[in-house]
């Protein structure tokens, strides 16, 4: 699978479904999960189950990233993002940049595959909000 940098909802990311080319990469352990982000709802009920009461703040959340039971995810909708999620049901996606550094366009050209960039460029800006869900639970991470 190649990896694909483009400008997320959020900021510049690599975008992948294979996740040891997105760790190589970024040069950090293999053994750490990477986010999943979904564009269609229904595909992301394959993958993770949502506790039902907290359904609807995933469906209607904007630049939030979730985690249950330790698999991170992002539902994207009505974004030109999501339209590329579309096209491959799901991807792995990590902020373009190596481990521990901050964001370099050279770094992340010569590392991409598919590099999808529109008028505006890539504005590598804030990152998500991120929280834990549990059945009784929802809590603040970042």
């Amino acid at each position: 699978m190649s990896v694909i940098l483009a400008q997320t909802d959020t900021t510049v990311g690599f975008l992948s479904q294979d996740a040891s080319s997105l760790a190589r990469i970024k040069g950090r352990e293999s053994g750490k999960p990477f986010l999943k982000v979904f564009a269609s709802f229904s595909h992301l009920q394959h993958h993770i189950r949502v506790p039902q009461k907290y359904r609807p703040y995933v469906r209607h959340a904007h630049k939030t990233t979730f985690v249950i039971k330790n698999k991170a995810f992002r539902y994207v909708s009505d974004t030109p993002h999501a339209r590329l999620i579309q096209k491959y049901g799901w991807l792995y996606s990590t902020s373009a940049n190596e481990s521990g550094k901050e964001y370099d366009r050279d770094f992340c050209i010569r590392n991409s595959d598919i590099v999808i960039e529109n008028s505006k460029g890539f504005n590598p800006s804030e990152p998500s909000h991120i929280y834990r869900l549990t059945t009784t639970r929802f809590k603040k991470l970042r």
